[in-house]
C-alpha cells in the first residue's frame, strides 16, 4: 500500500547527483580539493585538457587528486535502484500529494512503514518550494519526527538529510520555538559530528549553518553545542582546511554564535584561530562577509588573555590587521581598531606595538580618527595616537611626518 502510494509522488532527479559539467546522474562521484564533486570521466576529461582549475568555482587547483565520494554514490544508488521512485524522472512533483501522503503517516504512527531515506528524500527535495518548505514546517508532528530521527540516527546518509530538512525550515517563524520545546540534549547534537566527519560539502555548510542559528536563538543549546565533544574541533577544522569561501564563511558564523564564554576562547586559540583569521585577513581576494567574521573571531579572542597572548606572539596577525583598516568595511575597521586597542593599549605589549607601528598603524588609526566612527571607537583611536606618539622612535619618525596634515583631536 505505502509503495503504490508513493508512486503518485513525483521525484526529480536530485541537482546534487548531476555531474555540473555533463549535467547527467554521475556514476562514479570524485571531489576536488576545492570540495566540488563531478562525474570521474567528466572531470577527468576536463584534467586531461590541460585546464588547472575546478570548472564550478574557477578556483586554481593546489591539487589534481580526486577523492571518490562514497556517501554521494551510495546516495544514487540508492535513489536509482529504489522501487519507491517514479520511473519517470522528468514528471512534476506533486507537492499537495507529498504533505498529504505525510500528514498521514504522522497522524497514524506508521512512518516505519517507509524507507526513511526516501521519506527524508521528499523532505529535501520541498526545497525547491517556499511553500512547500512552511507546510512542512507547520506540519503537525514534522519537528518532533526530526528530532526524534536524530537522536536515533548514526548513519550518515540519515543524519545529512535530516540536517538539509532543519536547515530548510529553521528560517520560517516559530519553528524555532517548537525545537526549543525538546531537549535538544548531546543525543541531538551529537550526529552533527558526523556530518562535519563525514558528509558531503553541501551536508558540511548545512550543518554549520543550524548550530549557529540554533546557538543565536537559545543560550542552552550554546552550551551544550560547545561542551558537545570533538564539535568545536569539527568546526574549526572545517573552517580552516577548506577552501570553499561559502563554506569558511559559514564555519566562522558558527563559532562566533558559539564562542562566548572565556572557556570556547581558550579552546579556540589552542586549536589555531588566530593563524585562520590572519591568513583570512591576508588575502584581499576574500570576500567582505568573511573578512568581517575573521577579525569578528580576533576580536573575540582578544578579551581573554590567551586570545592577547597568541595574537601578540603572531606578528602576521598584527600586520593583517592594520593593513585591513579602512581597506574592506565599516564593522571590519572598527572590529579592527578595538583588537588593536585591547592588544596594545590594555594589554601594552610590545611586540603587538611595534609590529603595528612598523606597518603604519598611527596613519591608519588616525584616519579612522577622522572618519563617521562611534564615540567608543574614536576614543579607542585617540589611546592608541597617544601610545603610538609615545613610543615612536627614529625609524618611525617618517611615519609622524606623513601624517601632520591629520589633526586628531
Amino acid at each position: 500500500m505505502v509503495r503504490e502510494k508513493m508512486k503518485e509522488l513525483y521525484l526529480s532527479v536530485p541537482s546534487f547527483f548531476k555531474c555540473p559539467i555533463s549535467m547527467d546522474v554521475m556514476k562514479s562521484p570524485v571531489s576536488l580539493c576545492t570540495g566540488v564533486t563531478y562525474d570521474r570521466t567528466s572531470i577527468q576529461n576536463w584534467l586531461d585538457s590541460g585546464h588547472n582549475t575546478c570548472p564550478a568555482t574557477m578556483q586554481v587547483l593546489h591539487s589534481t587528486d580526486v577523492v571518490p565520494n562514497l556517501t554521494l554514490r551510495r546516495l544514487i544508488r540508492v535513489w536509482s535502484d529504489s522501487s519507491l521512485l517514479c520511473p519517470e524522472s522528468h514528471a512534476i512533483f506533486n507537492n499537495p500529494i507529498a504533505i498529504d501522503y505525510i500528514t498521514k503517516l504522522i497522524s497514524n504512527g506508521e512512518t516505519e512503514n517507509l524507507s526513511l531515506g526516501a521519506l527524508l528524500r521528499i523532505v529535501e527535495l520541498a526545497k525547491l518550494s517556499e511553500e512547500g518548505r512552511e507546510s512542512l514546517a507547520n506540519l503537525d508532528g514534522f519537528v518532533p519526527m526530526m528530532v526524534r530521527i536524530l537522536k536515533h540516527s548514526d548513519e550518515v546518509e540519515v543524519v545529512e538529510l535530516v540536517v538539509t530538512a532543519l536547515d530548510l525550515i529553521l528560517s520560517i517563524k516559530g519553528v524555532k520555538d517548537r525545537l526549543k520545546k525538546f531537549n535538544l540534549d548531546d543525543a541531538f547534537f551529537s550526529p552533527f559530528n558526523i556530518v562535519l566527519q563525514k558528509g558531503s560539502l553541501d551536508a558540511r555548510i548545512r550543518a554549520a549553518r543550524v548550530l549557529e542559528s540554533l546557538a543565536v536563538f537559545d543560550n542552552e543549546s550554546r552550551r551544550v553545542i560547545a561542551d558537545q565533544k570533538g564539535l568545536l574541533n569539527e568546526l574549526y577544522h572545517f573552517t580552516n582546511t577548506l577552501t570553499d569561501w561559502t563554506a569558511i564563511d559559514v564555519g566562522l558564523a558558527a563559532l562566533i554564535a558559539i564562542s562566548t564564554s572565556r572557556q570556547v576562547k581558550k579552546e579556540l586559540v589552542r586549536l589555531g584561530i588566530v593563524r585562520t583569521a590572519a591568513r583570512i585577513l591576508s588575502d584581499s581576494e576574500n570576500p567582505v562577509g568573511m573578512m568581517e567574521k575573521a577579525m569578528k573571531v580576533l576580536q573575540m579572542v582578544s578579551t581573554c588573555r590567551e586570545g592577547r597572548t597568541a595574537i601578540s606572539e603572531d606578528e602576521k596577525c598584527v600586520t593583517a590587521v592594520v593593513q585591513r583598516l579602512i581597506k574592506v568595511s565599516t564593522a571590519t575597521t572598527e572590529l579592527g581598531i578595538v583588537m588593536i586597542w585591547s592588544v596594545c593599549y590594555m594589554w601594552r605589549d610590545r611586540s603587538a606595538l611595534e609590529a603595528a607601528m612598523r606597518n603604519n598603524g598611527l596613519t591608519k588609526v588616525l584616519l579612522v580618527m577622522q572618519s563617521n566612527c562611534s564615540g567608543s571607537i574614536r576614543q579607542m583611536c585617540g589611546d592608541l595616537v597617544k601610545l603610538f606618539r609615545v613610543n615612536s622612535d627614529s625609524c618611525l619618525a617618517s611615519y609622524e611626518t606623513r601624517t601632520t596634515h591629520i589633526t586628531p583631536y
